[in-house]
């Protein structure tokens, strides 16, 4: 039912109230009124009047210290000052409300922004792009970090007992990465002679607060499982450097960062947290001219190495998948989708790394990463493949590309059972 027009009588009471108190304020509040509900009936009024080719209800002018108010009745100069005064009030209350937003926004990105300059727009190292003239080189190292949800507690009662996580077991599972790392990198390869390593950090770095279960069951919250993990990878990336001399940091942030309730398409990075402990890793590590940080404010993250173009994303813009394909069609769909996007306005890619899906997945032209934590009660309960915690490190040659994959395991797989026999026929009664 539509709602009945406003009577004229309630337009009436509504204009003789603004004549005698002054201000819609003043005015709303001698009526009991809502401001927004007096608001409308006076402009209801205004449009009566117009309609009808009447005089216009102004609401307040001012003639050498007196105050005319619509029928031209005068008010004393006390008066003016309280009308004028509630005038003042109710601006100031709305100037105070926007410059609260805006200062929310504005002034946080701003000071978060000045912490590393211009780090998004850095120009690679130039070891990335010549090999060293006259040495035969295995090629880059570069490792995929990635899906650590730092904070994060996984109940190995709830999993069958095949895999357990907390900060204790992350912090072992890290040093582990470094060690073994820097072990796979200098004992398995017949030259091992780098120019450098790349470094590259994928995302949902912490466990974060979008979903209320892991706000219940996280052993720290967001912001200092934040510190905890800076100290981690601080000293992660300066080991590297100390034994590899160069490191260049591609970063981009995940979904579990985000401080947002849904994923946001504007504004990605600067609502995540992934993204405000690249910046903190950055500026706290300026000084130290071996390791360069490359930090976009975009979802990918583009760079070479020798010549070799990859692309790196966190992984989760790929959705849908079945029970047979898993995540492996969506990602691939998302390759050639993200491939044709970028040939056409020339950035296109050799290969693409990302993470997200906790499933270690090498290739020539995808690299899918796993994960630090490893597999869990979500994995569990969807029936997905069993994977141990694990990241994916391989070698880019200065002319094949991507060669030796080294992915670094960082526990035992749950299947394995020991046998001193270094092959044997598989036992089929």
């Amino acid at each position: 039912m539509p709602t009945p027009p406003l009577s004229a009588a309630l337009l009436d009471q509504a204009i003789a109230a603004l004549k005698e108190h002054g201000t819609i304020v003043a005015a709303a509040r001698a009526l009991n009124l809502p401001r927004a509900t007096l608001e409308g009936r006076i402009r209801e009024a205004r449009r009566r009047q117009e309609h009808s080719g009447g005089a216009a209800v102004p609401i307040l002018a001012t003639s050498k210290g007196r105050s005319i108010i619509d029928d031209g009745t005068a008010r004393t100069t006390d008066e003016q000052i309280a009308v004028l005064r509630d005038k003042v009030f109710e601006l100031d209350t709305q100037l105070r409300a926007a410059r609260a937003n805006t200062v929310d926004h504005e002034w946080v990105k701003s000071k978060i922004n000045r912490l590393c300059g211009a780090i998004e727009h850095v120009e690679p190292p130039s070891w990335l792009i010549r090999p060293q003239r006259g040495k035969t080189l295995p090629g880059v190292p570069v490792a995929m970090w990635s899906d650590w949800h730092w904070g994060e507690v996984v109940d190995s009662g709830q999993i069958g007992d095949v895999n357990e996580f907390d900060l204790a077991i992350a912090h072992e599972r890290a040093r582990k990465l470094v060690e073994r790392t820097i072990y796979l990198l200098t004992q398995h390869v017949v030259n091992p002679s780098y120019p450098g390593v790349v470094v590259n950090l994928g995302g949902d770095m912490m466990s974060g607060d979008i979903h209320d279960e892991l706000t219940a069951t996280n052993e720290l919250p967001l912001m200092p499982a934040l510190l905890d993990l800076y100290g981690v990878l601080r000293w992660a990336l300066k080991t590297i450097a100390d034994q590899f001399g160069q490191v260049f940091v591609p970063c981009v942030a995940g979904n579990h960062g985000r401080n947002t309730r849904k994923p946001r398409m504007k504004e990605r990075a600067h609502t995540n947290f992934d993204w405000l402990l690249y910046r903190f890793l950055a500026e706290s590590l300026v000084d130290d001219d071996r390791i360069k940080f490359y930090i976009p404010d975009g979802p990918d993250a583009r760079y070479s190495v020798f010549g070799w173009r990859y692309l790196l994303t966190h992984g989760d813009q790929f959705r849908g998948g079945d029970g047979m394909i898993g995540h492996f069609g969506p990602v691939l769909r998302g390759q050639r989708k993200k491939q044709a996007r970028n040939t056409a306005i020339g950035q296109s890619f050799d290969v693409m790394i990302h993470g997200h899906f906790h499933t270690y997945f090498p290739t020539q032209r995808i690299i899918g990463n796993g994960s630090l934590k490893g597999y869990d009660e979500f994995a569990n309960m969807m029936n997905f493949d069993y994977e141990p915690a694990m990241q994916a490190l391989w070698l880019t040659h200065p002319e094949h590309g991507v060669t030796m994959h080294l992915p670094v395991y960082l526990q035992p797989h749950a299947t394995h059972v020991d046998d001193p026999a270094w092959a044997r026929v598989a036992d089929v009664s």
